[in-house]
C-alpha cells in the first residue's frame, strides 16, 4: 500500500517570478501573493493535488495543468488572464475570477458561492458544476459538455452556445443568442431574458420558465415548453418543432413548423406564404 505523503505548507510569501511552484505536488499554499515587477507567470502549473487559500493572484496562467486542484477565498484579478486551462477535478469555492479566459478545457469541475467577470469562460469544458454563484462574462461555455448549475446569476451575451448535456434550476439569465446549437438542454424554475433565445437548439426543455425577449425559439428541434410564461416575445417559435404549453398569452407566433403550442392567447398568428417549410402546428387558444 502506497504510503500517504503529508502536505508541504507555503504560507505568507510573495512569488513574482515565472513558474514559481512549477510542478509541485501535495502542497498548501496559503495567504501568498502571485504579484510583482518581476511578472512571471505559470506560477503552478503542471502541480498534482494542489490546494491554494487565501490567496491573491496578479499574474497570468497560474493554474495551468494541474490535476487536482482546491481553491478557497482567492482572488484572480483581471490581470490574472486564462486562469485555468487544461486542469481536472477542480474546485473553487468563495473565489473572485475577474481575468479574461478564465476556464478553459477543463474537466469535473465544482463552483460554488464563485463571483467572476470573464468575458471568455468556461469554454470547451466537461462537467461544470455552479451553485449559488454570479457570473458576468461576453461568451461562456461554449462548446461545454455536462452543465449542472442551481442559483446562477448570469449576465452577458451568446452564453451556453454549442453546448450539450445542461441542467439549469433556480437560476437568472439575462442573455441573448442564449442556447444556440445547444443540445439536450433543461432549464427549470427561471428567468430568461434576452433576444434570440435558443435558435438551432435540439432537445431544450423550459420548466416552468419566465421568458423574455424578441424572436424566441426559432429553428428548434425537439423544443418542450412546460407551464413557461411568455413576456415581450413576438415572433416566436418560426420553422421550429414545439410542443408547449404557455401560461398567458404570447405576442405573436410566427410559421412554427411541427408540433403543438398552448397559450391562453395569442396576439398575433402569422402563417406567410412565403414560408420556406410547410407550417403545420397547431394553436390552442385556451381563451
Amino acid at each position: 500500500m502506497e504510503e500517504r505523503k503529508e502536505r508541504t505548507i507555503i504560507e505568507g510569501q510573495r512569488f513574482g517570478e515565472e513558474r514559481a511552484l512549477y510542478h509541485a505536488e501535495n502542497v498548501l499554499v496559503r495567504d501568498c501573493r502571485f504579484a510583482g515587477e518581476e511578472d512571471g507567470e505559470s506560477a503552478l502549473k503542471e502541480g498534482r493535488n494542489v490546494r491554494v487559500e487565501r490567496c491573491f493572484m496578479d499574474l497570468r496562467y497560474p493554474f495551468w495543468h494541474i490535476h487536482t486542484l482546491w481553491a478557497e477565498d482567492c482572488t484572480l484579478t483581471v490581470n490574472c488572464r486564462a486562469a485555468l486551462w487544461y486542469d481536472s477535478d477542480v474546485t473553487l469555492k468563495r473565489c473572485t475570477l475577474d481575468g479574461i479566459k478564465a476556464l478553459r478545457e477543463c474537466k469535473n469541475v465544482t463552483i460554488s458561492d464563485c463571483r467572476g467577470n470573464s468575458p471568455e469562460f468556461g469554454w470547451r469544458c466537461e462537467n461544470v458544476t455552479l451553485s449559488e454563484s454570479s457570473l458576468v462574462s461576453e461568451y461562456a461555455f461554449f462548446e461545454t459538455k455536462g452543465i449542472r448549475a442551481e442559483g446562477l446569476h448570469f449576465e452577458g451575451k451568446y452564453s451556453f452556445q454549442y453546448t450539450q448535456d445542461v441542467t439549469i434550476k433556480n437560476s437568472y439569465l439575462n442573455t441573448k443568442d442564449a442556447f444556440w446549437h445547444a443540445k439536450d438542454v433543461t432549464v427549470t424554475d427561471s428567468e430568461l431574458d434576452g433576444e434570440y433565445l435558443g435558435w438551432y437548439s435540439e432537445g431544450l426543455t423550459l420548466i416552468r420558465c419566465r421568458i423574455k425577449g424578441t424572436q424566441p425559439l426559432c429553428y428548434c428541434k425537439r423544443l418542450k415548453l412546460i407551464d413557461c410564461t411568455m413576456e415581450n416575445c413576438d415572433l416566436a417559435f418560426e420553422y421550429s418543432e414545439v410542443d408547449a404549453t404557455v401560461q398567458g398569452c404570447i405576442d405573436s407566433v410566427k410559421n412554427p413548423r411541427k408540433g403543438r403550442i398552448v397559450a391562453d392567447g395569442v396576439g398575433e398568428i402569422i402563417r406567410t406564404e412565403d414560408s420556406v417549410y410547410p407550417v403545420e402546428a397547431e394553436i390552442v387558444l385556451r381563451k
